[in-house]
């Protein structure tokens, strides 16, 4: 008969001993067994962490200087078949105190060893790789015990001689000196980068101002051009108004004197009327034929003599205002009439005697209408003389002065055109 005996996962049971006097060692960790009565023996070994702090006083380091070094070890024992069969042989029966025991003397032992081999400060300044290679030494020793080294850290190393003090001091001088160093450098960097930023803050307000010039420039120049624009504009549209009152002031004007000149006309018409009117009065109470040829003479004499100042007033007064009227237009008329006069000048070279002969045969009317003019407001003309040949004899001078007059007023000699001495020879 037997027993069934239970295990946690943080020990390791072991079975020794069994039927027929064997001697099978069987292992179980967090798991079951059986075990026989009173022939089969059930021990326990702890699996849980164990925690060790070695420490190593007063010993030399490879100059010489006695330190005191202390540490913490975590180590447990392998679930491994082999490794935990070579942990019970070892440790199966002992408690948990005296298997620290064993393996910090181990452990403290690598310890002293390593430490001779090396220097204080690479000792203090390295620790960790100090630590590593406690452990590398250590490992296979406390292995070959079924223990396994979890980790190892040192925790503390001094000395009594204070050593490590001056070293510190020595190291705080240095870092204190490349503090200062530093300081001092980054100060000096930082006032050159100061200067450097107000430099080129310079460079920027400077380059600032310059375009905010620019572009006040720029704008005052464009104002400048616009305000030039707008008074051309304004100078050519006022221009452009006076010219056009200019033009209907004139036509206004010319309407005027238009206006004036019909009733200075109307005004020698009715003028003219009444001294007609006198004259037939005259006529029908003079007595004497003789006497009422004289007195009628006479009357048209000063009826003609007043028409003639009357009518010499009015073209005075009509030519002073189309001449006031017209004055502006002169220089425009003037070019129209040189162009005119330079086409019909083109034209009559070209066509010669028969072009002139056209414009003297055209202008021979207007003459002889301007010469006849006067003698048109006349009922009739009485020549007082007995000689009846006077009258024809004065006829033919006129037509004999005639090629003379035309000459002087148009520069064409009417006696070398056959076609006009035709026509005035028969005349003459």
């Amino acid at each position: 008969m037997g027993n069934c005996h239970t295990v946690g996962p943080n020990e390791a049971l072991v079975v020794s001993g069994g039927c027929c006097g064997s001697d099978e060692k069987t292992y179980v960790v967090g798991g079951w067994s059986w075990a026989w009565w009173l022939i089969s023996d059930i021990q326990r070994i702890t699996l849980e962490i164990m925690t060790l702090q070695p420490k190593c006083e007063d010993v030399e380091t490879a100059e010489g200087v006695a330190i005191t070094v202390t540490g913490v070890a975590q180590v447990k024992v392998m679930t491994e078949n082999e490794l935990l069969g070579y942990a019970c042989e070892q440790f199966l029966g002992k408690s948990v105190v005296e298997i620290k025991s064993v393996i910090l003397q181990t452990l403290e032992g690598h310890l002293r060893a390593i430490l001779g081999t090396l220097t204080v400060e690479q000792i203090y300044q390295d620790r960790d790789r100090f630590a590593a290679l406690v452990r590398e030494v250590a490992s296979p020793d406390v292995g070959r015990m079924g223990i396994e080294i979890l980790s190892f850290t040192i925790k503390d190393v001094y000395d009594k001689v204070e050593y490590l003090s001056s070293l510190g001091k020595t190291q705080t001088a240095a870092v204190q000196r490349d503090a200062d160093i530093g300081v001092a450098e980054a100060e000096r960097d930082a006032g050159i980068r100061e200067a450097e930023c107000k430099r080129e803050m310079m460079d920027v307000k400077f380059l600032a101002d310059t375009k905010m010039a620019d572009s006040k420039r720029e704008l005052e120049m464009q104002k400048a051009s616009f305000n030039q624009e707008v008074n051309t504009k304004k100078a050519e549209a006022q221009l452009a108004y006076e010219l056009q009152a200019a033009k209907e002031q004139q036509k206004i004007r010319l309407e005027e004197i238009e206006i004036e000149v019909v009733q200075r006309k109307k005004q020698i018409s009715i003028e003219e009327k009444e001294i007609n009117r006198t004259d037939k009065e005259l006529i029908a109470t003079v007595k004497r034929p003789a006497e009422a040829e004289a007195y009628k003479m006479q009357q048209l004499a000063e009826g003609q003599k007043t028409k003639t100042v009357l009518t010499a007033q009015a073209e005075a007064e009509k030519i002073r205002f189309i001449g006031e009227a017209e004055a502006s237009a002169i220089e425009a008329v003037g070019k129209a009439e040189a162009e005119k006069m330079r086409l019909k000048a083109e034209a009559y070279q070209q066509y010669g005697d028969a072009a002139k002969t056209a414009l003297v045969l055209e202008a021979l009317p207007k003459i002889a209408g301007k010469i006849a003019a006067p003698l048109a407001k006349v009922n009739e003309i009485v020549i007082l003389s007995g000689e009846g040949s006077r009258v024809t004899g004065e006829v033919n001078r006129l037509l004999a002065e005639l090629p003379v007059s035309v000459n002087a007023l148009t520069g064409m000699d009417l006696t070398k055109m056959p076609l006009l001495q035709k026509m005035i020879s028969p005349q003459c």
